[in-house]
């Protein structure tokens, strides 16, 4: 038994998909480096967040502590003052620790360089 069809066959042609294709590669070509930019951004801002954190809470610990300038400070000494759970302290987005230093020196990304933070080179 034979059976007629009627209607144009149905589905796609290879040039339709060939273009469809296309069009999804040129979206993601443009999309793409955004994304990644916008993690490097996010990344560097968290960084800069939390130094300013480990700053705050060394200033606050050296005036209740009555440390000075050079006085060595521990992670364990600005727990209490970082403002999370007792037992977390920051680290970079990146998963790195940061160098508390002493009292009278900035706090440092121990991963820090261009590549990996550049908004914190301002």
């Amino acid at each position: 038994m034979k059976m007629i069809r009627n209607g144009p066959k149905a589905g796609f042609t290879l040039v339709e998909i060939m273009i469809v294709v296309a069009i999804i590669g040129l979206l993601a070509a443009i999309a793409i480096p955004n994304f990644v930019r916008a993690r490097q951004t996010s990344q560097s801002n968290g960084c800069i967040s939390n130094l300013r954190i480990i700053e705050a809470s060394k200033t606050q610990w050296a005036l209740e502590a009555g440390k000075t300038t050079g006085d060595t400070v521990t992670t364990a000494n600005l727990l209490p003052y970082i403002g999370r759970s007792a037992s977390v302290f920051p680290k970079c987005p990146l998963g790195t620790d940061y160098t508390v230093g002493v009292i009278g020196t900035a706090a440092s990304c121990n991963s820090y360089d261009a590549t990996n933070h550049p908004a914190i080179l301002n």
